[in-house]
């Protein structure tokens, strides 16, 4: 198995090195926008810990990604309007991740709308950041 490697896209942004529209922080997990969404809303949650999948996160640092994750998607739910939500997380390029530090992707669900296809749509910067404020409101005190 692959190491982790310190120089991956969202390595860089727990670094400040690179933006993101950030939606929720706490000293073990970060979660911001996708700048690809698949649908409105689409966020990923990670870890600080450098994993670079479900396999190299101490357990106590997953179950802790996954109480975030909860409260995003149940933020994105509320801020987004949605039906339902997909969650999504792969490990390693045969399971579909592209980038190698470990992550979940919450998107908001309409009834009767697909999803955009992966890396087709780069949203507006402008849009991203308004829709990055609504989530954060709604996760105060999360």
């Amino acid at each position: 198995m692959p190491n982790y490697d310190p120089n991956n896209v969202f390595a860089k942004i727990l670094r400040g090195e690179l933006p993101s529209h950030k939606v929720y922080e706490d000293d073990k997990t970060f979660a911001f926008l996708d700048i690809m969404p698949r649908a409105s809303g689409h966020t990923l949650v990670i870890p600080k810990a450098p994993a670079r999948t479900i396999f190299d996160i101490d357990a106590d640092d997953l179950a802790h990604l996954i109480k975030t994750t909860q409260a995003v998607a149940r933020a994105a739910m509320t801020v987004f309007s949605a039906d339902g939500l997909t969650i999504q997380q792969f490990n390693e390029p045969a399971g579909g991740q592209l980038v190698f530090h470990l992550h979940i992707h919450v998107i908001p669900r309409k009834n009767g709308v697909p999803l955009k296809p992966p890396a087709s749509f780069k949203e507006e910067p402008s849009v991203l950041s308004d829709q990055a404020l609504k989530l954060a409101a709604a996760l105060k005190g999360a």
